[in-house]
């Protein structure tokens, strides 16, 4: 055989060697990432109290972690408890990623009861009706290492649900929640 067909037939092994290790590479990655913890760390601004934890491992979600979630999360004003969406922990696990911090989620507010929710709106702090607080699906948040407009832009970055901004004083957070994809 000519040294020319050789290196066509090495060429043409090569590539066809690589071509059917491709889909292993794809499944070492899947297979990696079904493994690896999610976590998320809170602060409420308004009970003082913290939580760190591993929510997920894999495309698993640990019961007795969103149970803690779940009181973690809750309304504040009178101790109403409700299911947060595991999909809202995903958008901060990834947030966090996003902002490369450490930090934990400064939480301002999360659930909010139908009463809360109803005595916000009529103070006019401008809560809206149907927020998806009340579901369990929205929370707003800062971080102590990252600024808010920075904060903003990497919540913005995922495209995985709402976005609202309010830099004012008197709020000071960033909402997200895992609605339809938009932002304020």
């Amino acid at each position: 055989m000519s040294s020319q067909v050789l290196r066509a037939r090495r060429r043409f092994l090569h590539f066809g060697a690589a071509l059917l290790a491709a889909p292993m590479l794809t499944l070492s990655k899947k297979s990696l990432a079904s493994t690896l913890p999610r976590t998320v760390s809170f602060e409420h601004l308004h009970t003082g109290e913290t939580l760190s934890l591993v929510y997920a491992v894999g495309d698993r979600y640990v019961t007795a972690a969103l149970d803690q979630v779940r009181h973690f999360l809750r309304d504040f004003r009178n101790g109403a408890t409700h299911v947060i969406d595991p999909g809202l922990l995903d958008q901060l696990h990834r947030l966090a990623a996003a902002t490369a911090t450490h930090a934990p989620f400064q939480v301002i507010s999360a659930y909010r009861s139908p009463e809360t929710n109803e005595m916000l709106r009529r103070a006019g702090h401008g809560v809206a009706a149907g927020s998806l607080h009340l579901l369990g699906q929205a929370i707003d948040i800062r971080l102590a290492d990252v600024e808010l407009s920075d904060l903003r832009d990497a919540a913005l970055s995922l495209r995985a649900g709402g976005v609202g901004y309010y830099p004012s004083p008197d709020s000071d957070f960033v909402h997200i929640d895992t609605g339809r994809v938009r932002r304020w």
